[in-house]
């Protein structure tokens, strides 16, 4: 076992009080790294005994060591260990979590997906149709070679490269036929608006 392994396995309360206090007065990395291999895996243990995933430990370990990080001037030795403030706060951390997924939880009862209607309203039935009627009667309008070309693409949904073989015209052809079509359907249906 290696020297950095076994200082991560072991930490008296006066040596995890002295790495607080460095942390406080200097923002001592290498203070805060050994806070962190040593109550990181007791943490996630703490934290998975109360049934977190193992996604929410790792996240409720960043933010308890960031806490620590943060507040470390607030620790007050003659209060309580070091271990008892960190487990206190990552306590406090899940508790907050729990609330925000129970939270979570009742907004989607509350609102569940499935009670939105997804048939269309009478208005948008009627609306419907009376667009595919002017639709129809504005592709009436068109020269037959264009009509084809669009009934072909939109109708048949048929991509340009097989309308072109099927119908014996270059692809350009299809094309431009296809804009032109586009352009006069546009035209004839904010006419009949």
């Amino acid at each position: 076992m290696r020297p950095a392994e076994a200082s991560a396995r072991t930490l008296d309360g006066a040596e995890a009080a002295a790495l607080v206090a460095a942390i406080a007065a200097e923002k001592d990395r290498q203070a805060f790294a050994r806070l962190f291999a040593f109550y990181g895996p007791r943490l996630k243990a703490f934290l998975a005994r109360q049934g977190f995933s193992d996604s929410d430990c790792d996240d409720l370990i960043q933010d308890t060591m960031l806490t620590v990080w943060r507040k470390a001037d607030g620790f007050d030795a003659t209060r309580g260990a070091v271990s008892t403030w960190v487990f206190t706060i990552s306590r406090n951390l899940g508790i907050d979590r729990r609330r925000r997924l129970n939270r979570r939880a009742a907004e989607d009862e509350l609102y569940p997906v499935e009670d939105v209607d997804p048939s269309p309203s009478a208005e948008g039935v009627m609306l419907s149709r009376e667009t595919e009627i002017r639709v129809r009667s504005a592709l009436g309008k068109l020269p037959p070679e264009q009509a084809e070309v669009i009934a072909l693409s939109f109708f048949s949904q048929s991509p340009q490269t097989d309308i072109s073989k099927a119908l014996g015209i270059p692809l350009g052809t299809v094309k431009s036929r296809v804009r032109l079509a586009m352009n006069r359907l546009r035209q004839l249906l904010e006419e009949s608006r």
